[in-house]
């Protein structure tokens, strides 16, 4: 997650992009090709180290005018960062994301993914939108409180386009430039096995702080996506951690997720409770999870460099009135309902019968009155024994507290 300012990609960017760069490469090709290529065994040219140097800069102009907030370089060993990961899924910390330790292997070690991997191409996409104020929001215990990330449009959908965007350039620069060279490269953005915060900090783009996410001066609300290539780009140098002494992302986790610096014990962690969890969530956490359906942003909301944060991409607007919606109402969709209004957005993806048990938890964390009740006995006989239960622990609560 990030944000900072950033340039909002505009219709026809790859037209544009296109246009621009076809001026600059008849005058890039012809410099390259005389003063810094060499000839492969069969007569075709291939770029030198100069030539990789210059290439990086445009990668970089690119990104820029396809809306990215910073784009990095790095090379594709990630050896420092695998002892961790390797810990933290022997720890079990991982929970139910068994794909975590299914594909550890592939995380630590790029080559798998794409073979002849020499560098890894990181981009920072901002997203924190014009919305509701989180800290009043959370507050009002009668408002559903939804992750900042997925009030807008799905984000894998975003970046990954302008990733291909940005690749599809590449190819075709490499292509102008040096037919014989051998080019190959593939787009991420969280859709396989990637160590993304670890190459984002090789890259220069992002830190990894204390609540685990990648971070920088402009705060933490952005996503990351990578393009592998074998191209032998050169590397921009690492970021150092800013995270000082403060420690103020592991004093407000509302279930003491992170448990030390660097460590997120994933069991715990409401965002995984909420979205990764198939099944119930453990009784002992549910009080803790507060109005909170969908992830949870404590420990950015209360980060001092998100005090620099600035709007992030139009992509990521507001929709459907998610950024302070009252429990009762989003309790009452049916699924068709469910899967009308949240088409095309990462909400989806935990289904109805768990956008329903989150509520359930957060209507039985609400302040008791009648309409809080009334909507949890309309689903006291849900077809689903997931609802079902958590519906019969919510009015439990209401019942203690002699509602």
């Amino acid at each position: 997650m990030q944000q900072g300012s950033q340039v909002t990609a505009k219709a026809g960017g790859g037209r544009l992009i296109g246009e621009v760069q076809a001026k600059r490469g008849l005058v890039m090709i012809g410099a390259m090709q005389e003063k810094d290529s060499k000839t492969n065994a069969a007569g075709g040219q291939t770029l030198g180290q100069n030539a990789y140097a210059e290439m990086a800069r445009r990668i970089k102009d690119w990104g820029q005018e396809l809306g990215f907030a910073a784009i990095g370089i790095a090379g594709a060993d990630v050896s420092a960062a695998t002892p961790r990961l390797m810990a933290w899924l022997a720890l079990g910390r991982h929970g139910e994301m068994d794909y975590m330790a299914k594909h550890a292997s592939l995380r630590a070690d790029p080559g798998r993914l794409l073979p002849g991997t020499l560098s890894v191409i990181s981009a920072r996409l901002t997203y924190w939108p014009e919305a509701a104020d989180a800290e009043k929001v959370l507050a009002d215990r009668e408002l559903a409180y939804v992750s900042r990330y997925a009030l807008g449009r799905d984000y894998h959908k975003t970046v990954r386009q302008r990733l291909q965007a940005l690749a599809d350039r590449l190819r075709g620069d490499i292509a102008a430039l040096a037919p014989a060279q051998p080019f190959s490269c593939r787009v991420f953005s969280d859709s396989a096995p990637v160590l993304e915060t670890e190459l984002a900090r090789q890259s220069g783009i992002a830190w990894r702080g204390k609540h685990t996410l990648s971070l920088t001066r402009g705060g933490s609300w952005h996503f990351l996506g990578e393009i592998y290539t074998n191209l032998p780009l050169p590397p921009d140098a690492p970021i150092a951690d800013h995270c000082g002494d403060c420690r103020r992302c592991l004093d407000v986790c509302p279930t003491q997720a992170i448990f030390a610096p660097y460590e997120v014990d994933a069991r715990r962690c409401i965002s995984y409770l909420t979205i990764e969890l198939q099944g119930a969530i453990p009784v002992d956490l549910r009080s803790l999870i507060g109005n909170r359906i969908y992830g949870c942003d404590d420990c950015q909301l209360c980060c001092p460099w998100n005090r620099f944060a600035g709007l992030g991409d139009a992509d990521f607007a507001v929709r459907n009135g998610l950024d302070a919606m009252p429990l009762a109402a989003l309790f009452a969709w049916s699924e068709e309902e469910f899967n009308r209004r949240l088409a095309g957005s990462a909400l989806r993806r935990i289904g109805h019968q768990r956008w329903l048990r989150n509520i359930a938890v957060a209507l039985g964390n609400a302040p008791g009155s009648p309409a809080i009740v009334a909507a949890l006995a309309s689903r006291q006989d849900d077809p689903s024994p997931l609802v079902r239960e958590h519906v019969r622990w919510a009015l439990a609560q209401h019942t203690a507290r002699g509602v």
